[in-house]
């Protein structure tokens, strides 16, 4: 009995010790870093062209998602899902206009729960939605319970506005040409840009960045744990950014995909249907300037996201401090004669994301396993160490931050909506319904090797895509009798997120 009860002390003092030992350890700080509009076309993740030297470092020190995903392919609904971990049927927000307090109004964000942990949280630039450019230097659609300090920085890109060529298909013309912007609601929706006079420290996310290094030095010397989310404007269109940043991208070296005569044949009306018909009738010429612009505005941001990782280095908060990096969702650049969001196509619903967690042993390494934007939440307090809100959805990505090649069952999801101001999505099933066509919801799974896509439950349309053998999404393989099963499996998993 004496030895027994011997044991149990020594083992309530070991644990006492650890217990002890993990409260005294510092907490790790957070720097969020998010870009708007962007799509994987970076150097780290294997584009030939563009120059992204500063987030291919994040990568080299971090773990590279190759297959990570946005849960709808607009800037609002993601971002209300990736900063409260819900997804967006949850959240009910399916456009840029709606607040997700709305119909969640106890959500708890991921600044919310750092601060509860007894983290400093701040803000610089675009987290939650904001009108680009129109609405650049307000608080937008933000939700001032995630905050202690937010900064919204503002630049003369919004000052330029008259000068920024945006695109246009005038009535009775066939082909679009540009002209320039003459009120800042011209420019949100459209293929825009400008090769702009001055300097990276005059743009918006130029100033962001200076914004969010003083935020780093003052947090460097409270010694608070401290969680800064800080949002760039770019490349979201206008594609704004310095000469210097165009004259990278020479618009006769840019190579246009390829588009097939037949691509309306290959796809389900839906999947379609936001093509606009003024980048339809736009000549191979202006496409290359919008992709040279896209790609000028890319280089410029990650130029300013370098402006950070050097202020951790100096500050000696590099080793203190998890990064992660993403966007909100992808973008087309052309693709199927596609332009922006909207598409749950690869193109538009993957995003890069990097995550950097100090003295991690898999750090450099790639991820191949499918991951979701909406366990961004989750992930982050679990890394650090504290709680999120029960109601959080998504999973936690520690175990595939901490081996890329971990065993790992879930699939991501992505959904987009049809308006019934889109008429081609009228199908013979909703024709039977009384009234005007409905809106309908696309919904996607992707798996390491499949994307299974329903619209309308499967009423207006199925795609499947062998991305072993088709990662253009290129042959829609769910009417081919070989793959039926397949097809099967999908569409169970697809009803299981």
């Amino acid at each position: 009995m004496t030895r027994q009860w011997l044991q149990l002390l020594l083992i309530g003092a070991t644990l006492g010790l650890l217990d002890e030992a993990r409260a005294d350890k510092p907490k790790l700080n957070v720097l969020h870093i998010v870009s708007d509009d962007l799509c994987a076309r970076l150097g780290c993740y294997g584009d030939p062209m563009v120059k992204s030297p500063n987030i291919d470092r994040l990568a080299a020190r971090g773990v590279k998602f190759d297959r990570a995903y946005c849960q709808f392919p607009l800037c609002n609904p993601s971002r209300a899902s990736f900063m409260t971990g819900l997804r967006p049927d949850t959240t009910k927000v399916y456009q840029n206009r709606t607040m997700f307090r709305e119909a969640v109004p106890d959500a708890v964000s991921i600044p919310q729960s750092f601060k509860k942990a007894g983290y400093s949280v701040a803000r610089v630039g675009k987290l939650y939605h904001y009108g680009v450019p129109s609405q650049i230097g307000t608080d937008g659609l933000d939700d001032p319970a995630s905050w202690e300090k937010v900064v919204n920085p503002k630049g003369r890109d919004v000052d330029d506005f008259t000068m920024i060529e945006r695109i246009q298909l005038a009535p009775g013309e066939t082909r679009t040409t540009t002209v320039k912007a003459t009120a800042l609601n011209e420019l949100g929706g459209r293929l825009s840009w400008l090769a702009a006079d001055g300097t990276d420290e005059e743009q918006t996310d130029g100033k962001g960045a200076a914004s969010a290094v003083e935020m780093l030095e003052t947090c460097a010397k409270s010694g608070k744990p401290f969680y800064l989310a800080v949002g760039f404007y770019r490349p979201h269109t206008p594609y704004v950014a310095p000469r210097p940043w165009f004259a990278m991208y020479p618009p006769d070296g840019i190579r246009l995909p390829v588009i097939p005569a037949n691509l309306a044949e290959l796809f389900p009306i839906p999947a379609l249907s936001i093509q606009k018909r003024e980048e339809l009738a736009m000549n191979d010429d202006l496409r290359r300037r919008a992709i040279q612009a896209y790609s000028a505005a890319t280089s410029f941001m990650d130029a300013q996201a370098g402006k950070l990782l050097v202020a951790l280095d100096r500050l000696k908060l590099t080793d203190k401090t998890v990064v992660i990096f993403h966007s909100d969702h992808g973008y087309h650049l052309g693709e199927k004669n596609l332009w922006q969001k909207m598409s749950i196509f690869e193109e538009s619903a993957r995003v890069p994301l990097i995550i950097s967690v100090p003295g991690n042993k898999a750090n450099g390494t790639t991820c191949l396993k499918p991951v979701e934007l909406v366990s961004l939440h989750k992930t982050l307090t679990d890394v650090c160490g504290i709680a999120a809100d029960k109601k959080t959805e998504g999973h936690s990505l520690r175990p595939l931050v901490e081996n890329p090649k971990a065993d790992w069952k879930h699939a991501a999801y992505s959904q987009v909506t049809r308006g019934a101001n889109v008429a081609t999505v009228v199908t013979p099933e909703q024709k039977k319904r009384k009234g005007k066509a409905k809106p309908i919801m696309g919904r996607s799974v992707r798996t390491e090797r499949w994307r299974y896509t329903e619209w309308d439950e499967g009423r207006a349309g199925v795609e499947l895509y062998d991305h072993d053998n088709d990662p253009a999404e290129m042959k829609n393989l769910a009417s081919d009798p070989k793959h039926a099963d397949t097809v099967a499996q999908m569409k169970r998993l697809l009803k299981n997120p």
